[in-house]
């Protein structure tokens, strides 16, 4: 009896501990899903490697996430749905051509696509239980950043994308 006692009183303290972010997450509440998520940890890790990155991006006039209206004016309904996508575009797309000579940065780009697939699980979670619902306005905003992203060559796009970083960052932070 003594025994269960202290099962039950380590299995809340487990259960609690878990619903607590870690050190320097947030909270993102994409329509009715909630996402634990170190966008610090991300920035870091993207400001150190800004400068290098975007000196490889060559073409100026375009962008993959700020084309007028890409991510601008997001229902909160759709919000799941745009950054699951998202999260599935840069994990499958973005990073997997994203290497260079130096191993300093390709470290850093390894350690954000791992964030990147962390968030991917989690929001293809919320997906898998029909939370996060997609509209016909997030499928057409995703539509023209996968256009913009196939109007360039493999390498340069993904570059490119990854130089736009912060974009996605500061429109995940505004949303929360």
């Amino acid at each position: 009896m003594k025994g269960s006692h202290v099962f039950l009183c380590l299995l809340s303290l487990s259960c609690w501990l878990n619903l607590i972010p870690t050190a320097g997450n947030k909270i993102f509440h994409l329509g009715p899903c909630r996402v634990s998520m170190s966008t610090a940890e991300i920035r870091s890790g993207f400001t150190a490697i800004k400068a290098n990155i975007q000196a490889r991006d060559l073409i100026r006039t375009l962008s993959i996430l700020s084309h007028p209206h890409s991510l601008h004016k997001v229902k909160s309904s759709d919000r799941c749905c745009i950054t699951h996508h998202l999260f599935n575009f840069y994990v499958d797309k973005v990073f997997k051509h994203c290497k260079t000579e130096d191993s300093y940065v390709n470290r850093k780009i390894s350690s954000i696509a791992n964030s990147f697939l962390s968030m991917r699980r989690k929001l293809g979670q919320c997906h898998e239980q029909n939370k996060c619902m997609c509209g016909q306005e997030s499928a057409e905003k995703f539509k023209q950043i996968l256009a913009n992203y196939e109007g360039l060559n493999v390498t340069s796009a993904a570059m490119k994308s990854l130089g736009e970083l912060d974009i996605l960052l500061d429109w995940m932070e505004k949303a929360h």
